[in-house]
C-alpha cells in the first residue's frame, strides 16, 4: 500500500454492490482529497454475500445479508466499525426514496450518528466503476436482470428498464434465457420453427424431453437459474440457429433502447445531440464471445442515433464504484465547508 493510503489508514470508507445474485462489500483507506486517485486503488479487504435485493427475499434477509457482508469486509481489514467514515451502497431493489430510506434505516442502526451513509440503486455503483466515482453519463447493466440508469453533472437522474422480469426486462440475462425456453416450449408444440436449442438446453439441464421443462422451470423459478442459460443460446446463435439469434437481435434492440431512452431524457448528448457523455458497461450479458458481442451489437446501436456515445468497460469492480461515490461525496463536503 501507498504513502498515501498509509497516510489516512485509521479512517476507512466502505462501498457495497448489492445484487439479486451476490452482494460484494469492499472497504478502502479513506485517500487523501485531491484530484488523483493512487492506481491501483488500494483495498483493505473485500467480501461476498447472497442476495441482498429484498424484492427477491425479503427485508429481514436482504437486512442480514448486507450486515454481515460488511462485518466480514472489515474483519478481513483489521478495523472496526469506529473506524468507518463513511459508507455507499448500491442495492438491487432500490427504485424509489421510500426503498433508499428503509435500507438507509437498517444501516443507520449499525454504525454512530457521524458515519455518512448514501443509498442507491445498484446500478449507480457500476455508474460510478466506470468513472471512477463521477456520477455524470450512463450506465448499462445487463446480468440476470438489466438496467440503464443516468446522471447529469448538475445531479438530475433518470432510468429505463430494471422492472424486473415480470415487467419485460426482456434484454437481462433471465430475459433472454426465458424466451429461449419458450422457444423449446413452442417448438415442441408445434407452434413455431424448430430450434437447436432444443437439444442444447435439454442436455444443459439433464432433461430428456421439452415436456419436463415446465416442471423444471416452475419447480424453481429464480432469476439467477434461468439466466444462467444465457451461454447455451449464444452458442446456438454462433452456430447459426436462427431462433436463437432472433432473441439476441431482440437483446440488443432492448438493451439499446434503454439507453437512448435515458440519454435523451437527460439530454447528455446535448442539444444537438451529438455531445460525448460515457456510456458505462457492466455485466456479463455484454461480454464478448467468439462471434456474438451483445455488447458491442448494443454499442453500434446507440452510435446510430447519438454519435457521441463513449463506451467504457470498468477497471474496477461496482463495489469499489460505490467506495468512490462515499469518497467524491465526502470531498465535496469538506470542500463546502472549506476544509481540504
Amino acid at each position: 500500500m501507498g504513502s498515501e493510503a498509509e497516510s489516512e489508514c485509521s479512517e476507512v470508507i466502505l462501498g457495497v454492490d448489492g445484487g439479486t445474485t451476490s452482494t460484494v462489500c469492499v472497504c478502502l483507506p479513506l485517500l487523501r482529497f485531491s484530484d488523483h486517485l493512487p492506481d491501483p486503488l488500494p483495498v483493505l479487504g473485500r467480501a461476498v454475500a447472497g442476495c441482498s435485493n429484498y424484492n427477491s427475499i425479503g427485508e429481514e434477509a436482504a437486512r442480514d445479508t448486507l450486515a454481515k457482508v460488511m462485518e466480514e469486509a472489515l474483519s478481513i481489514s483489521g478495523v472496526n466499525v469506529s473506524a468507518v467514515r463513511a459508507v455507499c451502497l448500491g442495492v438491487s431493489g432500490v427504485n424509489h426514496p421510500r426503498d433508499a430510506e428503509r435500507v438507509f434505516n437498517w444501516i443507520r442502526n449499525i454504525f454512530p450518528a457521524h458515519v455518512n451513509i448514501y443509498v442507491h440503486n445498484d446500478a449507480v455503483a457500476a455508474l460510478a466503476s466506470g468513472t471512477m466515482g463521477k456520477l455524470h453519463g450512463c450506465v448499462l447493466i445487463a446480468g440476470t436482470g438489466c438496467i440503464s440508469y443516468g446522471f447529469t453533472e448538475d445531479g438530475r437522474e433518470a432510468r429505463a428498464a430494471g422492472a424486473g422480469p415480470v415487467l419485460g426486462d426482456w434484454g437481462s440475462g433471465y430475459g433472454i434465457a426465458a424466451r429461449a425456453l419458450t422457444a423449446v416450449v413452442r417448438a415442441h408444440d408445434g407452434r413455431d420453427m424448430q430450434t437447436t436449442l432444443t437439444t442444447h438446453i435439454l442436455d444443459s439441464l439433464g432433461l430428456s424431453s421439452p415436456d419436463e421443462i415446465i416442471g423444471w422451470t416452475y419447480a424453481d423459478p429464480s432469476w439467477a437459474r434461468i439466466a444462467a442459460l444465457v451461454p447455451v443460446v449464444v452458442s446456438c446463435a454462433e452456430a447459426g440457429d436462427q431462433v436463437a439469434n432472433d432473441i439476441l437481435k431482440n437483446a440488443v434492440e432492448e438493451l439499446a433502447s434503454s439507453v437512448k431512452a435515458v440519454v435523451r431524457r437527460l439530454s447528455l448528448a446535448g442539444e444537438d445531440g451529438r455531445g460525448s457523455f460515457p456510456v458505462v458497461m457492466v455485466g456479463g450479458v455484454l461480454e464478448a464471445n467468439r462471434n456474438w458481442d451483445i455488447g458491442s451489437e448494443v454499442i453500434n446501436s446507440v452510435f446510430k442515433t447519438f454519435v457521441g456515445a463513449c463506451p467504457i468497460r470498468p477497471k474496477v469492480e461496482p463495489a469499489v464504484g460505490a467506495a468512490l461515490v462515499a469518497w467524491n461525496s465526502l470531498k465535496k463536503e469538506v470542500q463546502a465547508n472549506g476544509h481540504r
